[in-house]
């Protein structure tokens, strides 16, 4: 068997391994294992190119493994340490780091004038722009996440200067790939740009839409490596790059589709932070309640719906909430979780802080489940929850999320929410939910209200 048939076969081993890992991510029973499948076939591409590299300077090959060494010590260290509230904006780092890659394979190729194809160099150079927005996009959503942004940057013409920005890159790209101007400046300019044009689109964007962010710009760099592996002629880096592709875009149109917005609103709108608040203002008083009434409450209940959100996930309260839950059913109360797909700060948060916490999967609901249950349920839990439990987003036309599908909590016979105060939630939208009769607010941090609800309903068994 020759080498280059070797070769093949290793990276189709591989592309199996990243399908059925990505397969068996789309379910919590089988995300674990899902994630080691991908992972052992990132190992067998990376082994096996490693071994073909013929040709390359020793020199070279030992700076490659000192650096895929480094890169996965760091990653190691990092992914053990980080929390799970931390969890968007290490997915964003990350993800910028891939894009970085790509854009940097394309602007050796460019720079050192090896693509004398015209095809290949085009391809190189969208790539390359794809991977630099991605890069520079993903570094702003990690700052943004992270608290080092704390402002909405946004100002007048902002659009046509983005637009200016995009007409720039593309006409050094066009002068880089056709040879009138493929001088180290002409390049350097093009990947300059494109960097500016991904920092320039995701500084107006507010921090509610920054999940959809992080998983269009997973997308567009999927799709860099995808071009770049073309260019290489790499099957690998095609299979792989097209594979994370194709999932960060169809995930981008469920989320976009959860929150009944378009993509391109959520990228050019100003929606997002505390701009929107004023159009949402409730008249109404928020109605406090003691943890022991509320434990009183819980305790007589026949079922109780809880609606986790980003709250629990800041005071890592998940495992209290289990325990109440526990509690809950020991005394004959029917408990249900429900899930909105946007909860949190990315897909899935509130599933894996739930099944971190061993709450089974049949008692985890999603909203279209879960929904026609909240009229028959005695008491909706709400913890940390906000706009994906505000009932404007179904009658409040004026509401910047009106449309937007959400949790039925309002229809509950009572509502007892846990917030840390009388705020408004990431988006700076008033909640309607809060004001409602039937609705009394358990003020404090997630962790320390769910205890105090536990002795309560401890005492009144």
């Amino acid at each position: 068997m020759s080498s280059h048939t070797l070769l093949a076969l290793s990276y189709l081993a591989a592309a199996f391994l990243f399908i059925v890992g990505l397969k068996r991510m789309s379910s919590p029973l089988t995300a674990v294992s899902g994630v080691r499948w991908a992972g052992v076939g990132m190992l067998l591409a990376t082994a096996v190119t490693l071994a073909f590299m013929g040709g390359v300077p020793q020199v070279n090959l030992l700076l490659v493994i000192i650096a895929i060494l480094i890169g996965s010590v760091l990653a190691w260290v990092s992914g053990k340490r980080v929390a799970m509230t931390d969890m968007p904006q290490m997915i964003a780092l990350y993800n910028g780091m891939g894009g970085g890659a790509a854009a940097a394979i394309a602007a050796l190729q460019l720079a050192s004038g090896s693509e004398s194809n015209v095809t290949h160099a085009a391809i190189a150079a969208v790539g390359g722009f794809i991977g630099s927005v991605s890069f520079s996009g993903s570094l702003i959503a990690f700052a943004k996440l992270q608290g080092l942004i704390k402002k909405t940057l946004r100002f007048g013409g902002q659009k046509l200067v983005n637009l200016a920005i995009l007409l720039l890159t593309v006409s050094c790209g066009v002068a880089v790939v056709s040879g009138i101007h493929a001088d180290m400046m002409t390049v350097t300019l093009f990947f300059a740009f494109a960097l500016l044009l991904g920092i320039a689109m995701t500084l107006p964007i507010g921090g509610a839409d920054m999940p959809v962010v992080i998983s269009l710009y997973n997308a567009l760099t999927g799709l860099a490596v995808a071009f770049e592996g073309f260019v290489l002629d790499n099957a690998a880096m095609i299979i792989a790059g097209t594979v994370v592709g194709a999932a960060g875009t169809l995930l981008t149109q469920l989320m976009a589709k959860a929150m009944n917005r378009s993509l391109a609103n959520v990228l050019f709108s100003n929606f997002g932070d505390s701009s929107g608040a004023a159009a949402s203002s409730v008249t109404g008083t928020q109605k406090a309640i003691e943890a022991s009434d509320a434990g009183v409450m819980l305790a007589f209940s026949q079922k109780v719906i809880v609606v986790p959100g980003y709250g629990m996930a800041v005071a890592q309260a998940q495992h209290k909430v289990w325990e109440l839950c526990q509690l809950l059913l020991d005394n004959g109360v029917k408990v249900r979780f429900a899930i909105h797909p946007v909860a949190g700060r990315m897909p899935g948060h509130m599933n894996v802080l739930l099944a971190e916490a061993g709450v089974p999967y049949d008692l985890i609901s999603d909203l279209d489940e879960i929904n026609a249950e909240f009229e028959t349920a005695d008491v909706a839990l709400i913890i940390g929850a906000n706009d994906v439990v505000n009932p404007d987003a179904r009658s409040n036309k004026s509401s910047p999320i009106y449309g937007m599908p959400i949790l039925s909590a309002d229809k509950a016979k009572n509502v007892i929410v846990i917030k840390r105060g009388q705020g408004q939630g990431f988006s700076g939208i008033d909640n309607a939910l809060f004001v409602l009769d039937q609705t009394r607010m358990l003020y404090g941090d997630a962790q320390s209200a769910v205890g105090q609800l536990i002795q309560a309903v401890k005492a009144a068994g």
